[in-house]
């Protein structure tokens, strides 16, 4: 009887052959829970957690293309560049700190302005970056968005800034930074009396001088779930007061239960939900 052996060489190739691993990048860990989540599913969610709705960290450009209808964006102000007026310099020289941060981001400052559509609706639109110097707010960033600001008052249209800043005024730039917050409040202010809607958005975080400006000053003031919005942070508060903080606090929550926002959108809501105020202020 007939007997078929193994081929033993063609065996030993195959195992010899190298393991196909998980391809790299394929899963993220959420910030939030901690959970290993399909990275793809978090990106057809617009950045937020399958999970436990963690709303990720997204670039400003990429939320312009959340928010806006596709191929309708206009950049304003992009040839706008930071300066260094006071020659700083901590770790490293601010001049060296702005080359890399525009090479590591892509953005020349914290913040990208223009104009475009939202369900059809023209508007003005502003996006600062918490990825650039954490979002903080120099000359450029004050001068981007009050240009933006005066030219929305001129040609009547709806203003949107959506507000992702963790560092406030940019202490690099001294009180050229500081002055930035007067500057930008009292462009929304002739912005107010000539009849404009402002919509302020804020995101996870929202710290500082932009808190205590421009981004605390929309005529509606949405906020992402489970976002930091407030001036100084918890644990300084908490270190210069020496008091227990209430549960949540200053979370985008915490803000809404206290009358300090006006409601809490999901990202993947927030288009619909902007567009429908406009219509409903009849802008």
């Amino acid at each position: 009887m007939a007997t078929s052996k193994p081929d033993v060489q063609s065996w030993q190739t195959v195992s010899k052959r190298p393991k196909r691993g998980v391809p790299e990048g394929l899963w993220v860990r959420c910030p939030g829970c901690e959970a290993t989540v399909f990275r793809k599913e978090v990106e057809k969610r617009l950045g937020v957690c399958p999970q436990c709705d963690y709303h990720w960290y997204v670039p400003a450009r990429k939320r312009i293309e959340q928010l806006l209808d596709e191929g309708t964006f206009e950049e304003w102000f992009d040839d706008l560049e930071p300066a260094d007026p006071l020659q700083f310099e901590d770790r490293k020289p601010y001049a060296q700190r702005l080359r890399d941060e525009q090479r590591r981001t892509g953005l020349k400052d914290a913040v990208i302005v223009g104009q475009g559509m939202i369900r059809a609706r023209r508007v003005v639109v502003g996006v600062t970056d918490s990825a650039f110097i954490m979002g903080s707010m120099g000359a450029v960033v004050g001068e981007k968005l009050t240009r933006a600001i005066e030219r929305a008052t001129q040609s009547n249209l709806p203003l949107i800034i959506v507000s992702g800043s963790g560092g406030g005024a940019r202490m690099h730039e001294g009180i050229l930074s500081l002055m930035q917050m007067a500057k930008v409040s009292a462009a929304l202010a002739r912005f107010h009396e000539a009849g404009g809607l402002f919509i302020s958005v804020l995101t996870n975080p929202t710290m500082g001088g932009v808190a205590a400006s421009f981004a605390s000053l929309g005529d509606v003031v949405y906020a992402e779930p489970k976002a930091l919005i407030g001036f100084a942070g918890p644990r300084v508060i908490k270190a210069a007061m020496r008091i227990e903080l209430p549960k949540g606090f200053q979370t985008s929550e915490f803000l809404l239960e206290h009358g300090f926002i006006d409601r809490i959108v999901r990202r993947a809501e927030l288009k619909s939900e902007i567009a429908r105020t406009i219509d409903y202020c009849g802008k």
